[in-house]
Order: C-alpha cells, then structure tokens, then sequence
C-alpha cells in the first residue's frame, strides 16, 4: 500500500489510536476492494472509498472522530449483516464502530465488506 500523505495529515489532528485504528482500516479495505479510488472529504470530516465520481459508485467511508473510527457503508441498509455488526437510523447508511484491531481483521468484517462489494456491483448493473 503507498503511504499518502494527504492521508497523514488528515489524520493527523486526532489521537494516536484513531490514527492507528483509521490506516489499519485503510489497509483491509484496500486489500478487499480491488482498484479502489480513495477521496478525502475535507468538510465531511471523512475518506471515501468508490469506484466513481458519484454517491451510486461509492462502497463505504472512514470516519474518524474523537471517540474512535466508524466504518460507514453507503447503502447499508440493503447489506446483510448476521453478525449484528451494522448500527445507525439513517435512510441509506449504516456503520460499524471500529473498536479493536482484532475486530479490523474478524471475518465478520471483510464478509460485510464483500457484500458490500457485491451489493454495488448489482446496483451498476441495473
């Protein structure tokens, strides 16, 4: 993985765990969303990972805060989620609090973001 430095210093105000837990999250999403686009939004506070310039073609999002990391899916209402992983009242979105390293390489974890791979996949596709 190339190290970015607009990354860096995004993630440079917040603590040394959020920084930690926030590229390790990096790391798994770019090993499990192949050609991956990585877009820093500065306003929103977040990085956004798609395949596009558009919401449709966004997967999920990084959203580190004070309290921690939250891993948000775009559409994350329509994934499945056995594990009971997914929180959040929004119309379309949901997130995973990211509260451990073990929890950023659970299967449980990459199995959400597989579906959410494949559930963006069918959405492309008509």
């Amino acid at each position: 993985m190339v190290a970015n430095k607009k990354i860096d210093g995004f993630l440079s105000g917040y603590s040394e765990e959020v920084v930690s837990n926030a590229l390790q999250l990096r790391k798994v999403l770019m090993e499990n969303l192949p050609g991956i686009t990585e877009q820093i939004d500065m306003p929103a506070k977040m990085i956004a990972y798609c395949y596009g310039q558009t919401y449709a073609e966004m997967i999920c999002t990084i959203i580190p805060s004070k309290k921690g990391v939250k891993l948000g899916f775009y559409k994350g209402v329509d994934l499945p989620d056995p594990n009971n992983l997914l929180k959040g009242t929004g119309k379309y979105s949901r997130y995973v609090e990211i509260r451990s390293k073990d929890q950023l390489r659970s299967a449980a974890l990459k199995q959400l973001i597989e579906s959410a791979l494949a559930t963006y996949k069918k959405r492309m596709t008509g």
